[in-house]
Formats: C-alpha cells, sequence, structure tokens
C-alpha cells in the first residue's frame, strides 16, 4: 500500500502563492499516474491536475495558467505550485495516486484563501 502525506497548505491572501507537497513511501512515479484533487465544504471531490508516468499533465479548466503539477523523483514528491489563488480556491487538496489495481489518498491539507 502506497502511503502518502500531503503538506505546504495553510492560509493565503486572494492573488497569492503556495507550494503543496505530497511525499510519498515509495517510488511508484513511473508506474501510477499522479495527480491532486481537492474537495471544498458541501461539494464533490473534483480533480485539480494529474501527471502520467510518461509526463503528460492534464488540468481542471479552472486551474489551467494558474497551477502546476509536478515531481520530483530522486525526494519522491509530487508537487502543486499555485499561483494566483482566488477565494474558490479554499478547499481540502489531496494527493492521489491510481494504478490499475489500486487507488491511494493522502490525508489532505487544508487551503484557504481569503483576505
Amino acid at each position: 500500500q502506497v502511503q502518502l502525506v500531503e503538506s505546504g497548505g495553510g492560509l493565503v491572501q486572494p492573488g497569492g502563492s503556495l507550494r503543496l507537497s505530497c511525499a510519498c513511501s515509495i517510488r511508484i512515479f513511473s508506474i501510477y499516474i499522479m495527480g491532486w484533487y481537492r474537495q471544498a465544504p458541501g461539494k464533490q471531490r473534483e480533480l485539480v491536475a494529474t501527471i502520467t508516468p510518461g509526463g503528460s499533465t492534464n488540468y481542471a479548466d479552472s486551474v489551467k495558467g494558474r497551477f502546476t503539477i509536478s515531481r520530483d523523483a530522486a525526494k519522491n514528491t509530487l508537487n502543486l505550485q499555485m499561483n494566483s489563488l482566488k477565494p474558490e480556491d479554499t478547499a481540502v487538496y489531496y494527493c492521489n495516486a491510481k494504478s490499475t489495481i489500486v487507488s491511494s489518498w493522502g490525508q489532505g491539507t487544508q487551503v484557504t484563501v481569503s483576505s
């Protein structure tokens, strides 16, 4: 079972930036599709961004041009750089690792965008 631990959340003003990180317990980037999802209060969990083993990325329309997903194989870490944050980006952000057999989730990290 893959263990995922997110960090980097917090309170930021509109227009600000945050960088989320997800530490993975084992080396999985060559096998798993890695992704960031988020869930706002009263809403369903939604996809934010994914990156495939080959390095192809995909973003939700609402974050295109503002968020960047990346991975550091040496540190076994998945990252999400979030710029130009908006109040509607407020949510719990989750790291996900998905293969053909299993989907693993982290515990989530809270991001709050407010003045």
